[in-house]
C-alpha cells in the first residue's frame, strides 16, 4: 500500500508554474528522496502534502487522506521539518518541545517515549533557549518537535543544510531507527550521501519530475547536474610569504566556557584557507573576533596589518564578509544591492557605475540588472552576495558556509568565482561543511573544543590521519570532541 499518492498536482505563483503535473507514489515505510536544485518546486510540494498550501489542480493523498478535504487527519499523521529553523528561539528546549506537543494535542510525557532516543542527547540542554544552541542540536530538537506526536509520515525538507557532516551522519542514523518503527521519511537534500541513503529519489527541476527511480540511477542519468566534473585548478599560485592574519594564543570565554581557547595561525596573501569545526567547535566566535565584531578574552591578532583589539573599524574597511545568513536586501533590485553596498564601503559614483556593468557582463546578470533580489534563486543570490562582497576589492573576504543549501552545479559555479577572487590577489578565508570544498582550498585548519586540531594541506592532513578523504579525515577528529554540542 502507497503512504502517499501525488496525481498531476499544479501551483502556480502569478505567472511562475512552481509545479506542473506532478505525479508520484511513496510505498508505506519507505525512505523516498525529493531532490532537484534550488526553486524546483520542492518546499511548495511538501506544504501541499502537509496541508499548508492548496494546490492549483491534482490530487494528493497521505495515508489516504485527501490533503484539501481531510486536513485535520492529516495533520494528526504527519511531522514536517521545514527548510528554514523553525522552532521559537527564545523558548527553551523543553518549552518549545511542551509546545508543539499542545499544538497536536497531546503532551510531552505521552510523546516522550517516541523521541527518546532522539531528545535523550540534547535532554541535558532542557533549560537552554533554542536560538542558543548548535546547529546539530538545534536539528535534534526540531526532529523531536516533528516527532512528539508520533506522525506516521515525516517530511523533511533540507534537514541538514548548515550542520557539520558528523551531526548530518547521526541524524541519518536516527531516520534509519525511525524507518524500523514503520515511520514513511520523505527527504529532499543536496548532499549526495544522503541522497543515496534513500530507498527511491524523484528528481523535480522546474515543477516538473525529471525522473524516479534508485539513487545510483538517478544520479548517473542526471550526472551534470548532480555530480559536474571537479574543478581542475592549480593550488593557488599567488599565495605570497606576506601574512595577512596573524593570530597568537587567541582566546574567547564566555564566563567558564572557552568558546575559543588558545588559536594560533598565519594566514598568507592570496591563500584560500579552509576553517573548518563541527557545529560548536568555534569557528564562528573565532570569525568575528578577525572581523572586528568580537573582542578577544586574551590572546593577539592581525588582519591586514591592523590590531584586532584596538583597530577593528580599519579592519572592515579592508575586508569582504559574506555571513551564513543571506545578507542583501531582498525588496531591493540586483543594481541597487550593488550600488548601497559599494557606497557603504566609500566608492565614488562613477567607479560604481563602470564596475557594476562589469561585473553584471560577467555573472550573466545583465537582463536582471532591475530584478528584485527576492524572486532570484538561491543560487544566483548567493554568487551575487559573494561579488558584492569582494567588489570594493579587499584584501580578504570572509565566507562564513557561503554555498549551504546549494545545489552541486551551483556551488562548482560559486567555487569558479572563489579561484577567480584568489587569482587576482584576494585572501579567502572560508568555513564549509562540504567537505569536497575542503579539498579545493589550499590550506585547511580543523578546530574541536575550541582548538585547533590540525593544520596542513588536504593532501598532508590525509596522509598524516590515514584517511582517503577529507570527510574521513574530518570526521576522525571531530568524533575526539569532548564538550559536545555544549
Amino acid at each position: 500500500m502507497n503512504a502517499i499518492e501525488v496525481i498531476d498536482i499544479s501551483k502556480n505563483y502569478g505567472r511562475v508554474k512552481a509545479l506542473d503535473s506532478v505525479s508520484f507514489t511513496v510505498g508505506k515505510g519507505e525512505v523516498f528522496g525529493l531532490i532537484g536544485p534550488d526553486g524546483a518546486g520542492k518546499t511548495s510540494m511538501y506544504r501541499i502534502l502537509c496541508s499548508l498550501l492548496l494546490p492549483e489542480s491534482g490530487n494528493a493523498t497521505v495515508e489516504g487522506f485527501d490533503v484539501v478535504r481531510q486536513m485535520g487527519e492529516i495533520r494528526k499523521r504527519v511531522g514536517y521539518m521545514p527548510g528554514k529553523f523553525s522552532l521559537y528561539q527564545d523558548l527553551t528546549v523543553e518549552e518549545n518541545l511542551q509546545f508543539f506537543s499542545t499544538l497536536f494535542g497531546t503532551t510531552f510525557e505521552e510523546g516522550y517515549d517516541s523521541i527518546r532516543a532522539i531528545y535523550s542527547q540534547i535532554e541535558r540542554f532542557k533549560n537552554r533557549r533554542a536560538g542558543a544552541l548548535s546547529g546539530g542540536m538545534k536539528q535534534k530538537l526540531a526532529l523531536s518537535c516533528a516527532l512528539v506526536h508520533q506522525p506516521s509520515v515525516l517530511f523533511l525538507d533540507e534537514p541538514t543544510t548548515g550542520v557539520d557532516p558528523v551531526s548530518r551522519k547521526e541524524l541519518w542514523e536516527m531516520l534509519s531507527t525511525l524507518k524500523e518503527r514503520g515511520i514513511t521519511i520523505v527527504a529532499s537534500t543536496p548532499y549526495l550521501d544522503e541522497v543515496r541513503r534513500c530507498e527511491r529519489v524523484a528528481f523535480l527541476d522546474h515543477g516538473r519530475i525529471r525522473g524516479i527511480d534508485t539513487p545510483e540511477v538517478i544520479l548517473h542519468t542526471f550526472k551534470d547536474i548532480f555530480n559536474p566534473p571537479g574543478i581542475e585548478h592549480e593550488k593557488t599560485t599567488g599565495a605570497q610569504e606576506e601574512n595577512v592574519i596573524e593570530v597568537e594564543h587567541l582566546v574567547k570565554a564566555f564566563g567558564t566556557f572557552h568558546a575559543v581557547d588558545d588559536i594560533s595561525f598565519t594566514v598568507r596573501k592570496g591563500e584560500i584557507f579552509g576553517f573548518l569545526g563541527a557545529n560548536g567547535a568555534g569557528k564562528t566566535t573565532a570569525m568575528h573576533m578577525l572581523t572586528g565584531l568580537n573582542q578577544p578574552t586574551s590572546g593577539t591578532g592581525r588582519v591586514m596589518g591592523y590590531d584586532i583589539r584596538t583597530e577593528y573599524e580599519q579592519i572592515k574597511k579592508h575586508i569582504g564578509y559574506m555571513s551564513q545568513r543571506f545578507s542583501l536586501y531582498e525588496d531591493l533590485t540586483v543594481a541597487e544591492n550593488i550600488r548601497l553596498f559599494a557606497g557603504i564601503y566609500g566608492m565614488k559614483n562613477a567607479e560604481i557605475t563602470r564596475k557594476t556593468d562589469e561585473l553584471l557582463e560577467r555573472l550573466q546578470f545583465t537582463e536582471h540588472k532591475h530584478t528584485l533580489v527576492a524572486s532570484l534563486p538561491l543560487g544566483w543570490k548567493q554568487k551575487l552576495a559573494f561579488s558584492v562582497s569582494i567588489f570594493h576589492e579587499p584584501g580578504i573576504v570572509f565566507l562564513d558556509e557561503p554555498t549551504g543549501g546549494v545545489d552541486p552545479a551551483t556551488r562548482r559555479q560559486f567555487w569558479e568565482l572563489i579561484y577567480d577572487a584568489a587569482e587576482r590577489g584576494i585572501t579567502i578565508f572560508v568555513t564549509t561543511h562540504y567537505m569536497d570544498e575542503a579539498e579545493y582550498c589550499d590550506r585547511i585548519s580543523i578546530m574541536v573544543d575550541g582548538k585547533i586540531k590540525a593544520m596542513d594541506t588536504p593532501d598532508a592532513l590525509k596522509r598524516a590521519f590515514n584517511q582517503p578523504d577529507m570527510d574521513h579525515v574530518f570526521t576522525y577528529l571531530a568524533r575526539q570532541a569532548t564538550r559536545g554540542d555544549g
